[in-house]
């Protein structure tokens, strides 16, 4: 049996906590200095994290690489099983050509562009994120955008504003299901305190976006269907993550914000030709013109709908307890391990939800997608292989990362650095989503920043008597307001509108609004630890 070790460096906590950031520091420095790609970053890490804890710590060297495989094997199933398979639905409806029917009936909602930018930014972006995730919702919406006339340093900026609310329920709730999974928390208790965090952003975006698309004055006459959009939004994403299901908050949120733009009267209310003038000054696409049947828009609306229904089916009592008595549960191999107390470690054993995970479901709504949208079995076969071919490097770095987190943890490095950031003490509950924002600008993941530093806000939280929940789900609802500054997602932005070269300039841009509302949720998370805000916890 390997035990964990805090203090393995001279009997020093701050030696020690020095030496288990190693691998940290070595990646935050690969992707945000040397520009590093992040499968290399995050490759290179993992031999750091494995080095630390070998030759540091003591941990068996059979052991070490023993706690990387399960990371890497977790990383691929059930994460990226998810991901890829979220990818598959979309690809798919790119193939039929529905999305561009999807696109067409979200121009004619409204001719007004403040408008146009909530329905394509911030309610589709949302859906896209909650379907895959990983920069393909500000890359598609920047494109819409310009094909709706916008001028493209608007286009790309509304789309990195917007996509902030949405991301830590992203791809189908992986960043919530990573954080439960290396913090030990329960995925309920993670997913129920980020949906009461994330919510708040969904009020203040929308007003955001209408005053970036035409300042004061889209405040003024816009404010209204802003708010209404962003109410919904926020009592959808809520709602499905507290009540529902983590994976199905982005889309009934996205669905609700959307739905309540058009049942609002001035939503439909065609702009000023004054506001149209000066906000619209790109080349609008003469595509958006097509009339499309009845019958095909409804089977361009239909993927996300059947996602809907089969999350939703699944979260039946019954059904929900026959699929969860499908997971396989497995003594990890070449692993011992138990904490600085001697108890073992719940990484000595794993998990494998075969049925009930949200990418085998996914994938049941892909197999349903491609019947409805008339895809043949070959060709659906070859776009779901042409999707694991496109993320083969983000293939790399999820596996990497996590097999880097999962060192970390069971070596007991991550408890170290935990310990020694504790000393903060209330201070704390400020900091924590300043670690995620940081980890999520210079990862550009959610994902990654919640694998890297969950553990270690776990850590941190008991040693200072704070509530764990509260600030695992601090770093990820932290983490979201640092994609828009990014250099991934800056730099997609850029190439998806014709802009390549000019991250600068739309770094500027956004730079102001992460950082207020990165404030906006430190301040959040301080009252939620404090009597000003803790009832709003469960």
């Amino acid at each position: 049996m390997y035990v964990q070790k805090l203090e393995p460096v001279a009997d020093s906590l701050g030696l020690s906590a020095l030496v288990a950031a190693l691998p940290l520091v070595i990646v935050l420095v690969l992707l945000g200095g040397v520009r590093t790609k992040a499968h290399l970053a995050g490759l290179t890490g993992l031999l750091a994290a494995v080095l630390v804890a070998w030759l540091a710590y003591g941990m068996p060297l059979d052991q070490t690489l023993s706690s990387a495989a399960q990371g890497a094997v977790f990383g691929l199933f059930p994460i990226l099983w998810i991901v890829v398979n979220a990818l598959w639905v979309y690809r798919m409806t790119v193939r039929t050509r529905h999305f561009d029917i999807l696109r067409r009936s979200f121009g004619r909602l409204s001719d007004d562009p403040r408008i146009q930018a909530l329905v394509v930014a911030f309610c589709f972006g949302a859906l896209l994120e909650a379907l895959a995730g990983f920069g393909a919702p500000v890359a598609i919406c920047s494109v819409m955008l310009v094909a709706l006339g916008f001028e493209p340093v608007r286009a790309a900026v509304v789309a990195l504003v917007a996509n902030t609310a949405p991301v830590a329920f992203g791809a189908m709730g992986t960043p919530v299901v990573t954080l439960a999974q290396v913090t030990g928390l329960p995925l309920d208790d993670v997913a129920s305190v980020v949906g009461r965090q994330t919510p708040l952003l969904a009020l203040v975006v929308p007003l955001v976006l209408v005053g970036l698309v035409d300042g004061r004055r889209g405040l003024r006459e816009t404010w209204v269907p802003a708010v209404v959009c962003g109410v919904a939004f926020a009592v959808a994403q809520f709602a499905a993550s507290n009540y529902v299901s983590a994976q199905l908050a982005d889309i009934g949120a996205a669905l609700a914000g959307a739905g309540a733009l058009v049942a609002v009267p001035h939503a439909r209310v065609p702009a000023a030709e004054a506001v149209r003038a000066s906000v619209l000054t790109g080349a609008r696409s003469e595509e958006l013109d097509e009339d499309d049947p009845p019958r095909e828009v409804v089977r361009a609306y239909a993927p996300y709908g059947l996602i809907v229904v089969i999350f939703s089916i699944a979260q039946i009592p019954v059904i929900k307890d026959w699929l969860a008595g499908a997971t396989q549960t497995y003594d990890w191999p070449f692993l011992d391990v138990a904490d600085p107390d001697g108890e073992p470690v719940g990484g000595n054993v794993f998990s494998w939800p075969i049925v009930s995970t949200g990418g085998t479901l996914v994938l049941l709504a892909g197999v349903c997608t491609a019947v409805v949208l008339g895809v043949h079995a070959r060709v659906a076969l070859k776009e779901w292989a042409s999707t694991v071919h496109e993320l083969r490097y983000a293939i790399l770095t999820v596996t990497s990362v996590l097999a880097l987190a999962y060192v970390m943890n069971l070596s007991g490095q991550a408890a170290t650095i935990g310990y020694f950031v504790a000393a903060a003490g209330a201070g704390l509950a400020f900091l924590s989503p300043v670690l995620g924002w940081f980890g999520v600008a210079v990862s550009g993941s959610d994902t990654s920043a919640n694998a890297l530093f969950g553990a270690l806000q776990v850590t941190a939280a008991r040693e200072s008597g704070l509530s764990p929940e509260l600030l695992a789900a601090a770093n990820s609802s932290g983490g979201v307001l640092g994609k828009m500054i990014s250099p991934q997602n800056l730099t997609i932005a850029c190439a998806a509108v014709g802009l390549a070269g000019r991250e600068g300039d739309l770094l500027r841009r956004v730079l102001p609004w992460s950082l207020g509302l990165l404030l906006v949720m430190c301040l959040i998370v301080v009252g939620q630890s404090s009597p000003v805000l803790d009832w709003m916890l469960p």
